[in-house]
């Protein structure tokens, strides 16, 4: 596997919908230690700012949402439930909010640890879900929340195989009860399906 270095912040510095497509088919990387996990990015969901009304960044600053608010190339992690760690990566400019929650990723390197970490759970539902992917990467809210992911160092994205649009499927994203009809139908959820016939 090819190490290009990690993404630059021009890569994030664009509306998040476009991030969250580009980003299908990179490279997440985690380093602890000795340690270092990569899995291939397979699902994102952007998220807009003021305007969209499933945004955390539609309730104005906060402390929780602050990242949103910064500089782009940063983590944006936060807790949902009390229980799950949500990894998303900060897009736009400074005072411009956008992010792109990642959803889901299939393993490159790895895999052994990641499957201990997620209590002996494999194959499909290794990183199938939010949730299930910061707890396979080791990602959490107290150790990265606000990192710098252009850095290189702990958590970072490489250049991985990017996808072709006839394997990118859209659809609306998944639990915003609480948005406007408009922005819960938008599609926002990109998918990478290697079998589209689009």
């Amino acid at each position: 596997m090819i190490n290009d270095g990690p993404l630059t912040r021009s890569f994030y510095a664009r509306p998040a919908l476009e991030v969250a497509r580009d980003l299908l088919g990179r490279h997440l990387v985690r380093v602890q230690g000795d340690e270092r996990l990569v899995g291939r990015i397979v699902e994102t969901e952007a998220y807009g700012g003021t305007e969209d009304s499933a945004s955390h960044a539609a309730r104005g600053l906060t402390p929780r949402n602050a990242p949103m608010f910064g500089p782009p190339g940063h983590a944006y992690v936060y807790l949902i439930y009390g229980i799950h760690d949500m990894f998303n990566l900060v897009t736009e400019s400074s005072g411009h909010p956008g992010a792109v929650l990642l959803r889901a990723l299939v393993p490159i390197t790895g895999e052994t640890s990641m499957i201990a970490r997620r209590s002996g759970k494999n194959g499909r539902n290794l990183a199938n879900g939010p949730g299930k992917l910061t707890q396979a990467m080791g990602i959490t809210l107290a150790e990265l929340n606000r990192h710098d992911i252009c850095q290189g160092k702990r958590l970072w994205l490489e250049q991985g195989t990017p996808v072709e649009d006839s394997h990118v499927i859209a659809g609306p994203r998944i639990g915003i009860p609480y948005a406007e009809s408009k922005d819960r139908e938008a599609p926002w959820r990109l998918r990478y399906q290697p079998n589209s016939k689009k």
